[in-house]
Order: C-alpha cells, then structure tokens, then sequence
C-alpha cells in the first residue's frame, strides 16, 4: 500500500489544534475527511508534531498510506480542493519508502514564536502575532536565552498536561531577533514537551521588560517546578516551521 508524505501549512486560529478532538474542529479531521471525500477510504493521518489550539504551521510534516491508485499530484489537488475554505494547505505531497514515519523518522523540529512589540493595536497580525506593548531588550532575551541551550530537566517549561515520559530534553539553539517591531524567537530540538516553546518565551518576556534577570531564568530552569514559571506566552506567535529527517529520507 503505497504511503504519501505531506507538508502541511495551516492557520491554527480555527482548530482545537492539530489532534482530532471530540469537542471542536480540528486539523488532523479537516485532512482525514478531504482524503476520504476524493478516494473513499477513511485514512488515519500521522503527523511530526501535534500544535496546540491556535498554533499555526507553516511545513507540517504528515504521512498517511492509501489503496487508491491516485498520483501525488492528484491527491494534494484534490484535498487542497475539498479543504476549501479552511486556513489549511498541503504544500507538497510525495510517494515515501512503507517505513518512514512523519513522527519517529523525525530527527528535529524547529519553531518560530512571534512578537510584535508596540502599543498601536494588531490589525493584520492579529491572532498570527503575541503583541508586546512595553519596550522588550531582546539583546537581553537572547543573552538570558542561552541558559537554557543543552540537556536539561524542563519540568518548569513543562504544561502539567504534558504526557511526555520525561521531562528532560536538549535545546540545540534558541535565538532572539528583532527586525523593526518584529521580534522572532527560533527554537530547535530533537523533540519538545508540551507548551515549552511557549513557557520559555513567556519566561523570556519577563526577561526583556526588566522584570526578570538572566539569573532568574537559570533559577527558574534549575528549579524543576512549574511553579516557578513566569508565564506562559498565548498560542498566536507560534508556528511550527520545520520536520527535520535523515540525508537519506525525502527532504
């Protein structure tokens, strides 16, 4: 049974998130019935990372596999044409060896988080952007923000919903940069736990409005509590950007 990978872009504000819920629409259910609409066949839709209520994506990565002789090509057109009007977009799909996995081939991840920091309310951006009305040092959020590069507990970046067996993870690089009113917060790991990415740059805006030091995001990492967590930055800024497989897997 042949097996397609597809790269996903979506807008997570309409979605409970990417997993199939039972309460509310989600991404994951907007693919499975586009897929069973153009080939009859009820699919189950795997993905590299599954995004929380309001989180947007930008190349999710996905796989599923399907009896149906129907081409790559044919298949992205089809379900970009019953995904319709939904803020979801297969970019690209492609034929992949029965073993790959969009999950367990994955061998990195990298997200985007994005602030906009002045006073005027968002128009555009709003929703798509966290918006920060006080000057943010993100000289000093990024400087802070090394602290927490390596192998460490996060069980304070940790949401207490987590299912993840351990707490412990390796942050390969974070970088805090501003371009104008645009500030972009780039994350990479192996894998991540739930709500980390948001918990650190929640815990990084306390740093870049003064509130907290460097040595205060140290404390809070060292102390292995959710309880010393700063805050917990909303979904709106943040995007899943890239699934990152072995040389020899589709890229």
């Amino acid at each position: 049974m042949p097996r397609f990978a597809l790269t996903v872009e979506y807008d997570g504000r309409p979605f409970m998130g990417w997993q199939r819920q039972s309460h509310g629409p989600s991404v994951q259910q907007a693919i499975e019935e586009a897929i069973e609409a153009i080939s009859g066949e009820k699919v189950r839709v795997h993905t590299a990372g599954r995004t929380d209520a309001g989180v947007h994506a930008l190349a999710m990565r996905a796989h599923f596999d399907l009896e149906t002789q129907l081409t790559a090509f044919r298949i992205m057109e089809g379900i970009n044409a019953r995904l319709r009007p939904q803020p979801v977009a297969i970019l690209a799909c492609d034929v992949v060896d029965e073993e790959w996995h969009a999950r367990f081939s994955c061998i990195g991840r990298r997200y985007l988080y994005k602030l906009t920091n002045r006073r005027a309310p968002l128009t555009l951006d709003k929703g798509q952007s966290w918006q920060v009305a006080p000057d943010l040092n993100t000289d000093g959020m990024h400087e802070a923000a090394q602290c927490l590069l390596g192998q460490h507990d996060f069980t304070t970046f940790r949401s207490v919903q987590c299912q993840a067996k351990s707490p412990i993870k390796t942050l390969d690089s974070i970088s805090v940069t501003r371009f104008g009113e645009e500030i972009e917060v780039e994350v990479a790991a192996r894998s991540f736990l739930h709500h980390q990415v948001r918990s650190i740059v929640g815990c990084l805006k306390m740093v870049g409005v003064g509130k907290w030091s460097a040595a205060d995001l140290k404390a809070a990492l060292a102390a292995k509590d959710r309880n010393a967590l700063g805050f917990n930055a909303p979904p709106d800024g943040l995007y899943f950007v890239e699934a990152i497989y072995p040389a020899s897997d589709i890229e």
